[in-house]
């Protein structure tokens, strides 16, 4: 049985860049570390004759101590964000061993089909699935129907050779005639081999290595046979 998951969003990188509100709190901790030393400098060096307005004096503490609260506010948010990514991962670690479906690289182990999930445009008269391998090189084009419905690509060539063993892409080219009306990406079923944080997200990991986002899982379901 499949399962729709409500979020829905983009493959996910490799890399693990720095969460949002790290960089926040990063560059705040920055400006605050200069608003003290340029304080602590015009106080220093302040003419005894002429010495710095308390009006003024007490605005620019007042200041001081509400980017101090803003610092330590973003501090403590960070950690809670780090917190409730653990106990997402935590969560979906039952996702483990299940087929996930969403937009990412589909993995052929050189006998078991890779069940795709087209979505073309409605208008469309005609739909081709695009295969490229991991090099991102062309490798077949195989005529669908315009239909919803999942199809199994089962990694034979023309000549019903099976292609090597790897990561493949899947691509919806949906014609009108002879106009190109929409080509995207294919969602796809990939099993969830791990769960591993990425960034301030939970991502999953495919059998080819690639990492997908929870967040953008669109249906899961038991593996199929």
């Amino acid at each position: 049985m499949t399962t729709a998951v409500s979020s829905a969003g983009s493959t996910a990188t490799q890399s693990n860049p720095l969460p949002a509100a790290s960089q926040g709190t990063s560059g705040l901790t920055s400006d605050f570390d200069t608003f003290v030393k340029m304080l602590t400098a015009q106080a220093t060096n302040q003419d005894p004759l002429e010495p710095m307005d308390s009006t003024e004096y007490a605005a620019q503490l007042a200041q001081f101590s509400m980017v101090e609260q803003q610092t330590k506010s973003n501090t403590l948010l960070e950690g809670l964000q780090s917190q409730l990514g653990l106990a997402n991962m935590a969560a979906l670690s039952g996702w483990v061993g299940m087929e996930a479906r969403g937009v990412a690289p589909g993995y052929f182990d050189g006998s078991n089909s890779v069940t795709i999930a087209p979505n073309p445009a409605a208008a469309a008269d005609s739909v081709t699935l695009v295969v490229k391998n991991s090099n991102g090189t062309e490798v077949q084009r195989v005529t669908l129907p315009v239909s919803a419905e999942p199809y199994e690509w089962n990694g034979l060539d023309d000549d019903g050779n099976a292609f090597e063993a790897g990561e493949y892409t899947f691509t919806i080219e949906s014609r009108k005639g002879d106009d190109l009306l929409l080509a995207d990406y294919a969602e796809v079923y990939f099993m969830v081999n791990e769960t591993r944080m990425q960034g301030g997200d939970v991502g999953l990991i495919t059998p080819g290595g690639s990492v997908v986002l929870a967040s953008s899982v669109s249906a899961l379901r038991e593996p199929a046979g």
